[in-house]
């Protein structure tokens, strides 16, 4: 379920179907999704294009979640749809920290 609402919200910022106001989110990238066990709540993981504004951008997802929520009841179809959590993708930073960490061990 939570692959199928990541492939669905990224083909609605790709088309910039919810249109957010004050946000071009054909920029975004969803690069995960984690459901709850009761699969009420979803938590989407986003970074914008280079990280740039990442957490105004956040905050403007999470401001106007019920648009991007309406939209996706449309394109799935499922019991019931999951209350959408914006979160920013901290995954690209820690993997930029490790991969340093380790040339700095190899010199």
């Amino acid at each position: 379920v939570g692959e199928m609402i990541k492939q669905s919200l990224g083909m609605i910022f790709l088309r910039n179907e919810a249109k957010v106001p004050n946000l071009e989110t054909n920029t975004i990238t969803v690069t995960e999704v984690k459901m709850s066990q009761d699969l009420k709540i979803a938590k989407a993981f986003v970074l914008p294009l280079g990280g740039k504004n990442a957490e105004e951008t956040v905050n403007i997802l999470k401001e106007f979640s019920f648009l991007i929520r309406k939209v996706l009841s449309k394109k799935i179809t499922i019991k019931f749809l999951p209350k959408i959590l914006f979160a920013k993708d901290e995954s690209f930073d820690y993997a930029e920290k490790i991969e340093k960490l380790i040339k700095q061990t190899n010199k």
